[in-house]
């Protein structure tokens, strides 16, 4: 049996360009004899070549017209087993996958071939022949897993599975975004060019992307019937704007159907159905409308309550004619036969118009074999063999098992690789050396080895816990034998090795008993340093009590105010939250409050150095009322009780009759916002202001994003900021970031309604549904915090007429680039030449996401972190992108929800529920 692994390098193109497209595009002629140039299309073709073994290539009869691509297949055996191709992609980037099967005429057979078309463990298609001329073509669009993807073939049920062409063609950064990608493909269901003017399907290269879009004038069964009378096809060769989100060809969209007498009606049978579906309908005015005429209708049929309600108006919508609208229905469930009507409004001179449609069919993607063991199962297929029992392809376990292994059924599938290792691998004729990856098998109790040709080192085998027998018995293994393996604990069997050696039993090394005798003086020297901060803790507490005793005389005030308390009861001194500092330390440190370093929702910020030389921030409260008293008494209670690395930590407390007081370890760099805009009284406003690059930028918002997750979920009660903007994200001397400025945030109760009288916060930062409702929740700075995330990319500031015109906040103006797939636009052009599309995208996928209407459809910061962590990896160029950030939390939505406005899916069941734009 042989496999083909076609290891098929892409490079990624961050903007589309027809010969960028070109050269990534993947088109395999199943069964072909040499490569050649498709003079319909210009595409490249290459043959599967590399299949050998039981696979054979056949002539077909009557191939379609004289297109070299079907003039063959490649034929499978009728045995049991899976045949897979394998297709080299870019992880995380969108792709079409499309296979399609010509089985030609025979007067010998009374049965079609019918089998199983899979996409890694995910079931495809069942592929039913039942006219042999036809060319059936499946299409799935896919983001990538991994870096390869395997479409494989078998379980057949009658006749032999076959292929007669694959293909793999990249998509556009925006094209095909869904909520649901992490756990569902889609399966291309219709793709339609209504009004179409011959009956061929328009493909490359007037669609750059080669998508295949099948005209109206097909005449195959059960395929757009039910057609209105005063239907009429219209054209035009003017241009179409069609710079949307999906981009379909200009040529589709000069065609379209008109339905006369005020209706258009279609019935069409979608395979696989019923289902929940993405559909998509293209709209685009191409006739020239009188100046009191219009065209306005609404689809009637199916009945969805929210959208056959609304009027379509091209022109209005498309922002006027030959330009192009989308509606679109991102979860909607539809039935096997999709009949679909459009109306006429009464207030409308002209009948509806359709130009295209296109419906996805939601696959669940299905659980591949557990990757730690796919991983040491590569390690063994790379050993020399003298059979070829090894040598299989796609997963181990699904669809169906290789032939030497045997799965579970659990998710993920796990297959018995004990039993393998324990007596698969003796005497199978191995060369080569023992594979290192075997250390991470920590359940294997067995390995058999014996009776091969192994060369080479016994690896470390030390991480096998568990492991009871090796026997490495009559093979060519070398060098010293690992101390572990002699130990008793394993029963090692290594006979017949004339090159492997006991190691030496060597005396106590003078290095072992220095490096003990500076382990001892380390010990004693940390027991003494301990010893000494403990006798001056007692003594600082001491000391503090006796100034407490002194009342007035060595300070201005009298005993700390009793007016506000925190939770426990008490003043600050009673409860010993926070160290104090006498005003006269903080006028001395300060200089009298001269060098003014900048202002907060506190009031005025001012430089210091205590005498101990720390340089220290002093934050004077402006609000001297009970609301003004409350924030002081919030941020010492919440600064005192909380430590994390990226939290700006606090100091001490003064408490003056006329003046309260924080202080703050000085955060040398400013704050982001100094950075980004500039502001009128930082240091950072010219000269000094550093450029952040999109790295720097990553690391900011990842620091900022663990500040607030420990706030939310580190704390208990958790915390809510509330007030979370980029001048409140401080930056240390070596530009790690601190969230600060508490005075506004609020711990939360598990009987707490979160219902305040007020909305407090900062205009431009501030949760909608929070001002709406007053229902304070930690979504509320997750929405702040997407805000941030945007300025990051754009580098523009959250609310400015100038900037925004009419949509005047960030918000807003991002949101609408987004849905056009348009993340260039929205990238500081300091950063445009030195950060990679897919990272930013990564961060505006999340950024919108933050900014959601309803706080319920938001990520979590810990999901926040994730993707921040997940661009850095791809900005750095390391694959290796987090496999779990997206699984493991299958409950949310995962992209562009702001702009497809629907409800999150519950996917605890593997189900959609239905939902729509």
């Amino acid at each position: 049996m042989g496999i083909l692994g076609l290891h098929l390098i892409s490079l990624l193109c961050l903007i589309p360009s027809l010969m960028c497209q070109v050269t990534e595009f993947v088109s395999i002629d199943c069964g072909g004899t040499s490569n050649y140039t498709d003079q319909s299309t210009g595409l490249a073709w290459i043959p599967d070549t590399e299949i050998t073994g039981q696979e054979k290539s056949a002539e077909v009869e009557n191939p379609k017209g004289n297109l070299l691509r079907y003039q063959r297949r490649r034929d499978f055996p009728t045995d049991g087993k899976k045949y897979c191709y394998t297709l080299s992609t870019e992880k995380r980037r969108r792709y079409l996958v499309r296979a399609t099967f010509l089985y030609g005429s025979s007067t010998n057979e009374t049965t079609y071939p019918k089998f199983q078309l899979y996409l890694d463990a995910t079931k495809w298609s069942t592929v039913t022949i039942q006219d042999a001329s036809r060319v059936y073509s499946k299409e799935m669009i896919i983001r990538a897993p991994s870096d390869s993807i395997d479409v494989c073939l078998c379980c057949a049920t009658t006749g032999s599975p076959f292929i007669s062409t694959l293909e793999l063609r990249p998509l556009n950064l925006s094209m095909y975004a869904n909520d649901y990608e992490d756990e569902f493909y889609l399966k291309v269901a219709a793709r339609v060019n209504f009004g179409a003017l011959i009956k061929e399907a328009i493909r490359y290269p007037d669609d750059p992307y080669d998508r295949i879009w099948d005209s109206d004038l097909d005449k195959r069964p059960n395929y757009l019937v039910g057609v209105a009378p005063g239907t009429v096809r219209i054209n035009t060769t003017k241009n179409i704007n069609t710079n949307t989100r999906e981009y379909p060809p200009v040529k589709v969209m000069q065609t379209a159907v008109v339905g006369t007498q005020n209706r258009l009606t279609y019935r069409l049978n979608l395979e696989d159905f019923p289902a929940n579906a993405r559909a998509y309908a293209f709209f685009a005015e191409i006739e020239d409308l009188g100046v009191n005429e219009t065209r306005k209708f609404k689809m009637e049929q199916p009945y969805i309550p929210d959208y056959s309600n609304a009027v379509v108006n091209i022109a209005e919508n498309a922002n006027g004619s030959y330009t192009l609208y989308e509606p679109s229905y991102m979860n909607v469930t539809l039935d096997f036969v999709l009949s679909f009507s459009f109306v006429k409004t009464r207030d409308s001179t002209q009948g509806p118009l359709l130009n295209a449609m296109e419906i996805n069919k939601y696959v669940q993607i299905a659980m591949k074999t557990d990757w730690q063991e796919v991983t040491i199962l590569h390690a063994l297929r790379s050993i020399p063999t003298g059979s070829n029992r090894l040598d299989e392809a796609g997963d181990p376990c699904v669809p169906v098992p290789w032939e030497w292994v045997t799965c579970s059924s659990t998710e993920p599938p796990r297959w018995n690789l004990l039993t393998f290792l324990s007596s698969e691998l003796s005497h199978k004729n191995l060369n080569g050396e023992i594979p290192s990856e075997l250390k991470n098998m920590e359940r294997l109790e067995e390995l058999w080895l014996d009776g091969n040709s192994l060369n080479g080192p016994i690896p470390d085998l030390s991480n096998l816990v568990n492991l009871k027998i090796l026997n490495v018995e009559n093979n060519s293994l070398s060098g010293v034998i690992p101390s572990e393996l002699l130990t008793g604990h394993v029963l090692f069997h290594y006979e017949g090795n004339p090159g492997l050696k006991r190691g030496k039993k060597h005396k106590i090394h003078s290095a072992l008993i220095l490096g003990t005798s500076i382990g001892a003086l380390v010990l004693l020297f940390l027991l003494f340093s301990g010893s000494l901060l403990l006798l001056r803790y007692i003594r600082h507490k001491a000391s503090r009590q006796r100034n407490d005793e002194k009342g007035t005389s060595q300070r201005t005030s009298t005993k700390h105010s009793t007016a506000y308390t925190i939770s426990r009861g008490g003043t600050f001194m009673d409860e010993g939250v926070a160290y104090y500092i006498p005003l006269n330390d903080i006028e001395e440190a300060t200089k009298n409050f001269t060098q003014n370093i900048g202002k907060g929702s506190f009031g005025p910020v001012y430089y210091g150095k205590m005498k101990d030389g720390k340089e220290v921030a002093v934050k004077i409260m402006a609000d001297s009322s009970s609301h003004g008293n409350k924030q002081f008494a919030t941020e010492v209670s919440l600064l005192s009780r909380i430590h994390h690395r990226n939290l700006v930590p606090l100091i001490g407390y003064c408490e003056d009759e006329q003046q309260c007081m924080l202080v703050y370890e000085y955060m040398h760099n400013g704050t982001l916002r100094d950075h980004i805009h500039g502001a009128p009284l930082s240091p950072y406003n010219s000269a000094n202001r550093k450029h952040l690059d999109w790295l720097a930028r990553l690391s900011i918002a990842e620091d900022a994003a663990k500040g607030l997750e420990y706030l939310h979920t580190g704390c208990n009660p958790s915390i809510i900021h509330r007030d979370v903007k980029t001048s409140n994200i401080l930056l240390d001397i070596n530009m790690r970031a601190k969230v600060s400025d508490f005075g506004l945030s609020r711990q939360t109760e598990e009987d707490l309604t979160h219902i305040s009288s007020v909305a407090r916060g900062t205009v431009g930062y501030l949760d909608p549904e929070y001002y709406a409702n007053q229902q304070l929740t930690d979504k509320s700075d997750v929405y702040s915090f997407g805000v941030v995330l945007l300025e990051l990319i754009s580098g523009r500031k959250p609310v400015s007429t100038e900037e925004y015109g009419t949509d005047w906040n960030i918000v807003h103006w991002a949101r609408s680039l987004i849905r056009k797939g348009d993340v260039i636009s929205m990238i500081d052009p300091s950063l445009s030449e030195n950060a990679k599309i897919e990272s930013v995208w990564r961060i505006a996928e999340v950024a919108i996401q933050c900014v959601e209407q309803h706080g319920a459809s938001r990520p979590r910061m810990q999901e926040i972190i994730l993707a921040i962590q997940d661009s850095v990896k791809i900005e750095k160029g390391n694959e290796k992108i987090t496999s779990g950030s997206s699984r493991a939390q299958s409950s949310r939505k995962t992209l562009l929800t702001s702009f497809l406005d629907v409800e999150s899916p519950d996917l605890s069941t593997g189900c959609l529920v239905p939902s729509a734009r």
